[in-house]
């Protein structure tokens, strides 16, 4: 379950803010202009210390059969997360969460995991980084695994950096295999407000890095 209440003009600014009360903005549909507020009772978080890696991702990481771009094209991944997929006739980002968060970018704050094949993005990530919190917005994948080597890239990449705090917002099943869980609002704004006064390093883990699939298995387990 989770609290709501409608917002009134957001700004960048107030965007960040907000992720530090532990509030976040959703919209009803990629249609509805408007946006509300969202601060769950129980806050899905994955435990950057005690990540699962499932053996036959492992494998699919190691393997480096796709490349890994950081922070490459911001608007493609976005559009990939607003796209219909199968199971996902629906989407909240609309025009309004898009521009928001392209400022973020801009600013530094927003970053993207993504993963290209032959030059073409066939999955990624998006999220926040604030401190040594990173808050998790979507997803996505056009082949299979694409959206979950995008999040082992990130857990390590969090982890390489110094972020203490990788929240997921809810718990979905595709989420628990990983180790997601569920804690408290009293208990995460404690968890927030110490990992947003952390200093992390978004780009600490290099992408050129030897065997590179291979160090992020290793950085992981």
């Amino acid at each position: 379950m989770s609290e709501g209440g409608r917002s009134g003009e957001i700004t960048a600014g107030l965007l960040l803010k907000a992720y530090a009360c532990g509030l976040f903005p959703m919209a009803e549909s990629a249609d509805e202009p408007g946006l509300f507020w969202v601060e769950p009772r129980e806050r899905g978080i994955l435990p950057l210390d005690d990540f699962h890696l499932p053996r036959r991702l492992a494998r699919s990481v190691a393997a480096d059969r796709y490349e890994i771009r950081i922070d490459g094209d911001f608007e493609a991944v976005i559009a990939g997360c607003a796209s219909a997929a199968p199971g996902r006739e629906r989407t909240w980002i609309n025009r309004r969460i898009r521009s928001l968060y392209g400022e973020l970018f801009d600013l530094g704050h927003c970053h993207t995991v993504e993963v290209w094949d032959d030059g073409n993005l066939v999955g990624g990530l998006y999220g926040v980084a604030l401190g040594g919190a990173f808050f998790g917005e979507s997803m996505f994948h056009r082949t299979r695994d694409a959206s979950k080597i995008a999040l082992v890239h990130l857990v390590a990449r969090l982890r390489s950096g110094g972020f203490t705090l990788l929240d997921t917002q809810f718990v979905t099943e595709h989420l628990r295999q990983f180790g997601a869980t569920e804690v408290p609002k009293k208990k995460y704004l404690q968890m927030l407000q110490k990992s947003i006064t952390t200093a992390a390093d978004w780009d600490r883990l290099p992408l050129n890095a030897h065997q590179f699939g291979r160090c992020i298995v290793s950085a992981i387990r």
